[in-house]
C-alpha cells in the first residue's frame, strides 16, 4: 500500500512540515514545540469541526484517496483472437464501432440507456445546484439517466409547504426536472432519491403527481458515508429557516452564543444535515407499495458501503418488494458533502462488495429468489471501470453508477464557457491549443448541430462537455468489448476477467492470471 498521510491532505488544505510521519497518526516524527503550521492537528487547534470536510464547501468534489489492499486495478480484461459473440465472425462486419452499448433496467416498465452509465446523486450539494443545467441537459442528449439527490425540496428557498407540512410547490426541483425533461429523447430516465427528511415532506406525492415522475430510488446510504447527507450554509437566517423546517443544524444557529460567535466572523458557517434512517422488511415493502400506489412506475434502491448483513437485507428484500434497480455503492467515494475521514476509513471497498454481491445473489438464484437488477458504484471513471464492473457482476450487473466522473466533465464545460467569455484570465493553454471558439474547442459540437439544429447554441457548454466525456467512454468500451469479442453488453462475462494477484483472486473469485483458461491451453498442447 502507498504512504497514507491522515495528518494532512490536499482535500483538507494541510500538510505536514516533516519529511517523515508516524504512519498510523500521521503526525510528524519531530513534532517541535513553535511549529507554524498547518497539519490537520494544527489548524483544528483554533478551527475545529471546520476541519471534518474538505473545502473550500459547494466549490470542490473531494474523493477519498485511501489505497486500499486489492482495487479494480488489481483486475485485467482478457482479450481473444478466436470467436464473436452478437455479430458474425466476419472481418468486415465485425468492427468495434458497430458494438452495441445499449442496456436496460427494470421489471415491467424498462428504462434504455445509450451507454451503461449513469450519474450519482446529485443533491442539495451546491456544487449540483449550480451546475444542474449542464448536467441534466448532458445527460438527456447523452441518452443517459440522471439522478436527482435528497434534499432538494427541503432546501429550497422558495419552498411552500401546506397546511400539513407538505411540499405545495418546490421551484428547485421543478425546474430540475424540466432542465432533464427538456431534451429527453426516450433513453434514460430521472430518479428522483427520498430520504427521512423527503419523506416527512410529501417529495414523492409532489413530484409524481405534479411533475410526471416515474422513477423513486428509496436510499439506505452511499459509499462516501452512511450517515444523512449534510450541506453548509454561511447565513444565520438560512440557519435558522432549515432548522424551523426540521433539519438538524450544527453548530446550534438558535444558541446565543453561536449567533455571537457568527456575528463576529468566529463560525462563517453551519451544517445542515439529515437524519439516518433505519430500515426493517416490514417498512420496507410498505414504503415500497406505498410509492407504487401513488403512481411509480418504478421503485430504485441505493445501498451504500454497509456490511455484508446489510447487503443482504437489500438484494433479499429487493428481490421480493420487485425492485427495478438495486445500486451498490462500495468505499471510498464521495462528491464533496462527506466527511473526510468518513470517506476514507468508513465501510466495504468497492470491490469487496461487489463481490460479495456476486456471492449473495448467486446464492439466491440457486435457491429459486429472482436477482434484481443491479448497477455497482464506487470510484469509477473511465471505459475500462465499466467493463470490469459489469462483467465482475455479469449477468445481474446493467450498468455503472458514476459520481465524479461525469460531474468534472459538466464542470469543465461550464468553465470553457467562461474562459471564452474572457473571465478568470480567459482561456488557459491547455484548452486554447485547441482553438479559440466553442465550435473549435469541442469535438462533437458540429455533431450535436447537424442534429439539434441551431438550438444547440442555447446549450450550456457543460453539458456539451458531459456529452464528449460520456462519448469516449462509449467509444472506449466498444474497442475493450470488441478485444472481448463481445459485440451486446449483456453478453459480456466474468471469464472476460483475471485476477493480477492470488489476493484479488480470493476475493472477486475471478481467475489468478496463472490460471485463466488453463485447463483449455493445456488441452491444445496435450491434444
Amino acid at each position: 500500500m502507498n504512504l497514507q498521510r491522515p495528518n494532512a491532505n490536499e482535500a483538507l488544505l494541510t500538510r505536514n512540515r516533516s519529511r517523515n510521519v508516524a504512519p498510523q497518526s500521521g503526525i510528524c516524527s519531530r513534532c517541535v514545540d513553535g511549529c507554524r503550521g498547518g497539519c490537520d492537528l494544527f489548524v483544528s487547534t483554533y478551527r475545529g469541526r471546520e476541519l471534518l470536510y474538505p473545502g473550500p464547501f459547494g466549490e470542490i468534489t473531494a474523493g477519498a484517496d485511501k489505497d486500499y489492499p486489492v482495487d479494480y486495478s488489481h483486475l485485467n480484461i482478457n482479450g481473444y483472437a478466436v470467436g464473436a459473440y452478437g455479430i458474425a465472425s466476419d472481418p468486415d462486419q465485425a468492427t468495434f464501432p458497430a458494438v452495441d452499448t445499449e442496456t436496460e433496467f427494470g421489471t415491467d416498465h424498462k428504462v434504455r440507456m445509450k451507454v451503461p452509465i449513469f450519474t450519482g446523486a446529485l443533491g442539495s450539494t451546491e456544487i449540483a445546484r449550480k451546475n444542474w443545467e449542464h448536467f441534466a441537459i448532458g445527460a438527456a442528449i447523452s441518452g443517459i439517466s440522471l439522478v436527482c439527490g435528497e434534499n432538494v425540496c427541503g432546501i429550497d428557498p422558495l419552498l411552500e409547504l401546506d397546511q400539513n407540512g407538505k411540499v405545495k410547490e418546490s421551484p428547485e426541483m421543478r425546474r430540475r426536472v424540466a432542465e432533464y425533461r427538456r431534451y429527453h429523447e426516450g433513453y434514460g430516465d430521472i430518479l428522483v432519491q427520498l430520504n427521512v427528511e423527503d419523506t416527512k415532506f410529501g417529495v414523492a406525492e409532489y413530484v409524481i403527481e405534479k411533475l410526471g415522475v416515474e422513477t423513486i430510488e428509496l436510499k439506505w446510504g452511499q459509499g462516501a458515508k452512511c450517515i444523512g447527507g449534510e450541506i453548509k450554509v454561511d447565513s444565520l437566517e438560512r440557519a435558522l429557516e432549515l432548522k424551523k423546517r426540521g433539519y438538524i443544524v450544527t453548530p446550534d444557529p438558535e444558541n446565543p452564543a453561536v449567533q455571537s460567535a457568527f456575528k463576529v466572523g468566529a463560525i462563517k458557517q453551519f451544517e445542515r444535515h439529515s437524519r439516518l434512517g433505519f430500515v426493517d422488511q416490514e417498512g420496507f415493502m410498505k414504503e415500497v407499495e406505498r410509492l407504487r400506489s401513488l403512481g411509480a412506475k418504478r421503485v430504485t434502491l441505493k445501498t451504500g458501503a454497509y456490511p455484508m448483513r446489510e447487503l443482504a437485507m437489500a438484494i433479499k428484500w429487493s428481490s421480493e418488494a420487485g425492485i427495478d434497480l438495486l445500486t451498490i455503492d462500495g468505499a471510498p467515494g464521495g462528491t464533496g458533502m462527506s466527511p473526510w475521514r468518513m470517506m476514507n476509513e468508513w465501510g466495504v471497498p468497492s470491490i469487496y462488495l461487489h463481490s460479495m454481491a456476486v456471492e449473495l445473489c448467486d446464492r439466491l438464484r440457486e435457491k429459486g429468489g429472482r436477482v434484481p437488477d443491479l448497477a455497482f458504484a464506487g470510484g469509477f471513471s473511465a471505459e475500462d471501470h465499466v467493463f470490469k464492473a459489469l462483467a465482475l457482476g455479469a449477468p445481474m450487473v446493467k450498468a455503472v453508477c458514476m459520481g465524479r466522473g461525469l460531474m468534472i466533465p459538466g464542470m469543465v464545460g461550464k468553465n470553457i464557457e467562461r474562459w471564452l467569455k474572457g473571465e478568470d484570465g480567459g482561456l488557459p493553454k491547455t484548452v486554447s491549443r485547441y482553438g479559440t471558439t466553442k465550435e473549435e474547442i469541442f469535438v462533437h459540437y458540429q455533431t450535436l448541430k447537424m442534429k439539434y439544429g441551431e438550438d444547440v447554441e442555447t446549450f450550456p457548454l457543460g453539458a456539451i462537455g458531459f456529452y464528449t466525456a460520456v462519448d469516449k467512454i462509449k467509444v472506449g468500451l466498444q474497442q475493450l468489448m470488441a478485444g472481448s469479442r463481445k459485440w451486446k453488453v449483456s453478453l459480456i462475462s466474468r471469464n472476460d476477467l483475471m485476477s493480477l494477484t492470488e489476493e484479488c483472486a480470493r476475493v472477486t473469485g475471478i481467475p489468478y492470471v496463472m490460471d485463466s483458461y488453463r485447463e483449455e491451453a493445456l488441452e491444445i498442447i496435450d491434444g
